[in-house]
């Protein structure tokens, strides 16, 4: 392999051999760090290859001409938002549409990476907690793997979401509670039974199919950046793995600098990193009674907190609350306006940009780049 392990927390770095999960020493999340070297050069040879998020391999852990296992995922939708742009006041406003992804959601690209290189190690069995999405894609690649897969979520789960996780072979159990307890759970499944956990940062590589996210964002704006980028976080994976994908570009010479302004969104009944960012503070603090009709919002206590607000800070971004109402508003007008089958998480990213506007902290005629993480029909209706 031409990549080793860097602890995002300590000075300990090694091998990437084997299933590794957090750091021995602190506790902290891998971050892969390639010995590869990408030039300018190399961003010609994506005129000869098709679509998908594995035609960016140079930026991905894949060992030679090795083949991933996937779904078809990524190469979703940029789309302009006109109509939402004007009623917002930003002319250069810009929708990333995750719902087209094989599984509904964002979340097959990291998890399409992590089972990847999890199978190719010897895994034959996966776990994880859930919000909804994250069980979906661990079941669709975990059947596509000939892999077996547990999940972990909370009985509040929208019921289209846990349909899907059992439409794919998952073992679905039920939990009272949110996905903190789930993953109290998962994790001791993993230790009875040498599962691979596969939650959110304990192993490294959900962060690289993430970081997909950014480096078609390039792409599709012919390798320039946009000023501000609104992602909707909960565990963070998207969020670090944005600001690594513009780091590594930079370095690479595929892009210039600097890079987008990187804002997370929350819901106010569950804002970790919005409380830590606002306090100046380096980690995140549990939040207590978390409470959010967004599901892929409601993490009381994200593993990554200290990297996603590293990657806030580093990027001269910010991070914002709003309420179940405005981002529940935010979701009708991204679907009327747009006709984009927004998600709750996707509204909440549109009502930050209404404060951030406010606020000054976003300009009028910048270009603004919002997410809409997976599709609003996985979630239910009425």
């Amino acid at each position: 392999m031409d990549w080793t392990l860097e602890c995002s927390g300590c000075p300990r770095r090694q091998d990437a051999n084997g299933l590794p999960t957090v750091c021995p020493d602190c506790g902290s999340p891998w971050l892969v760090r390639y010995a590869r070297q990408v030039g300018a050069g190399a961003r010609a040879m994506l005129e000869k290859r098709g679509g998908g998020m594995w035609r960016y391999r140079e930026f991905l852990p894949l060992v030679g001409d090795e083949e991933p296992i996937t779904l078809g995922e990524g190469t979703t939708p940029l789309l302009p938002a006109r109509r939402l742009g004007e009623a917002l006041g930003l002319p250069d406003l810009w929708v990333k549409d995750e719902a087209a992804n094989p599984t509904g959601s964002f979340k097959a690209r990291g998890l399409a990476a992590a089972v990847t290189r999890a199978v190719r190690a010897g895994a034959t069995r996966f776990v994880l907690p859930t919000a909804g999405n994250a069980g979906v894609a661990a079941a669709a690649y975990g059947a596509k793997a000939g892999a077996t897969v547990r999940v972990y979520a909370p009985k509040t789960t929208p019921r289209p979401l846990l349909g899907q996780i059992a439409a794919y072979g998952a073992q679905l159990e039920l939990v009272d509670g949110h996905i903190g307890d789930c993953g109290k759970l998962a994790k001791a499944y993993a230790a009875e039974t040498l599962a691979m956990d596969l939650s959110t940062l304990r192993e490294p590589y959900r962060i690289e199919g993430k970081k997909t996210l950014g480096l078609e964002i390039a792409e599709q704006l012919g390798w320039r950046l946009p000023g501000a980028i609104i992602y909707p976080t909960g565990g963070g994976t998207g969020l670090i793995g944005m600001w690594k994908a513009f780091l590594e570009l930079i370095a690479a010479g595929w892009v210039k600098g600097p890079m987008p302004r990187l804002f997370t969104v929350q819901s106010s009944g569950c804002a970790p990193v919005v409380r830590a960012f606002e306090a100046g503070a380096d980690k995140c603090e549990a939040w207590k009674d978390p409470m959010t009709v967004a599901a892929g919002l409601r993490v009381p206590s994200p593993l990554g907190g200290a990297l996603m607000l590293k990657a806030l800070k580093e990027s001269r971004g910010g991070a914002v609350a709003v309420s179940d109402q405005a981002l529940t508003e935010g979701q009708r007008q991204l679907s009327t306006l747009e006709g984009v089958d927004a998600c709750p998480e996707g509204g909440a990213a549109v009502a930050a940009v209404m404060v951030l506007v406010e606020r000054g902290r976003i300009l009028r005629d910048e270009r603004v780049v919002v997410f809409n993480t997976g599709a609003g029909v996985l979630y239910g209706r009425g």
